[in-house]
């Protein structure tokens, strides 16, 4: 018989809806642990969470967070706030006895996220991960495995980035995300550098030094009321570090950028070896491109990129046929299998959320990117 798991949400924003949708598809799982519900939602405005009425499971809406961490009816917190709520509020569900799925970046700083791992310390019987669905694609699952499975050789290079055009429209008012004071210093960094740092450090890839160029390029946006307000964060970063192995050193580059014309949405990975290598970007979801060497029928040996459809399956089974394609609300449903499923002590090993240790990572990884940037040099992380 599958857990009942009671979820609170809290922000009823887009990704709020979007974790409550995933959660009505559970279904489509087969064999889970687990069975989610979502009982409670906590906004700071009444109307959006009218919303979460049509699910017909909410018991608890609230203005009031501590009235949400007190209910007996939730298990299981999401939140997702601005970046200076973080710390405030994660803190206070990891007290209260409540397990947590975090938004990225796990605080507005590396100050703030070391309290924030501080305290799970401290409330060990609280599970904690981190909130990144892109690498839930099949395709990136598909390309993960084939670097799990040493079939790139030693690594050459690696690059994994995550880039869309949200910022392009200089006539777009701001928002927190381009305040340094809610969004943090780091900026995109904070924002998309998560997604972009999860495989990487999953695999092992730890950068111990690196060198950074972090871009201001609006200074100053419409204030959406006939005037303009300074826009101080970065809108775009790239991160090139050293990832040092017992077979020797190779380069790994990570970037983000929130103004990447030409681009919606995209989250892409790539990996090169002395075997082969490997390629998976969003831009084409069904397609992962794999290089191996190739016999040629008239003799002699050639290197060719091949190009792999990657069907519907991810971490977790579904009844969807393996053949029909997955997209962005299947990676959050993959997410969330394999966030309850480890909770449950079931994920095996499958791939999973962003632990604790490794949210922490990237903010000690951004602050060097940030040094790096001021000194214009080679930081060590």
């Amino acid at each position: 018989m599958p857990q009942d798991v009671r979820i609170g949400i809290v922000g009823a924003g887009l990704m709020g809806r979007e974790i409550a949708t995933a959660i009505q598809r559970w279904p489509a799982l087969i064999d889970h642990p687990c069975a989610p519900r979502v009982t409670a939602v906590c906004d700071i405005n009444p109307a959006a969470m009218e919303w979460f009425e049509q699910l017909g499971t909410v018991e608890l809406f609230t203005t009031d967070f501590e009235e949400l961490l007190a209910s007996e009816q939730v298990d299981v917190v999401y939140i997702a706030v601005r970046h200076d709520l973080h710390e405030a509020m994660y803190t206070a569900a990891i007290a209260a006895g409540k397990d947590l799925l975090a938004e990225k970046p796990f605080g507005i700083d590396l100050a703030a996220a070391r309290r924030i791992v501080q305290s799970i310390e401290e409330h060990p019987e609280s599970f904690v991960r981190c909130s990144s669905e892109m690498p839930f694609f099949p395709g990136a699952q598909m390309a993960i495995d084939i670097v799990r499975s040493g079939g790139i050789g030693r690594v050459i290079e690696a690059e994994n980035s995550f880039w869309h055009s949200s910022d392009f429209d200089l006539e777009k008012p701001i928002n927190w995300k381009r305040q340094a004071r809610f969004c943090g210093e780091a900026g995109v960094m904070n924002d998309l550098g998560l997604h972009a740092l999860h495989v990487p450090l999953r695999l092992g890839w730890d950068p111990d030094r690196l060198f950074a160029v972090l871009q201001d390029l609006v200074p100053e946006r419409p204030d959406g009321q006939g005037g303009t307000a300074v826009c101080d964060t970065f809108e775009n970063a790239q991160l090139h570090g050293i990832v040092e192995t017992e077979e020797g050193g190779f380069p790994l580059s990570v970037s983000m950028k929130r103004i990447a014309p030409g681009e919606k949405n995209t989250w892409t990975f790539r990996a090169i070896g002395l075997e082969g290598g490997v390629e998976f970007s969003t831009k084409n979801p069904k397609q992962v491109r794999v290089l191996t060497s190739y016999t040629l029928p008239g003799g002699g040996v050639e290197q060719a990129w091949s190009a792999i459809e990657a069907g519907s399956q991810s971490v977790w089974p579904t009844v969807t046929g393996g053949i029909f394609e997955s997209g962005f609300s299947d990676s959050i449903l993959q997410m969330w299998a394999a966030f309850l499923a480890e909770r449950a002590g079931q994920l095996g090993d499958r791939f999973g959320c962003v632990r604790p240790e490794e949210a922490l990572r990237t903010h000690e990884i951004y602050a060097s990117a940030i040094r790096s940037h001021e000194e214009r040099s080679v930081v060590s992380v």
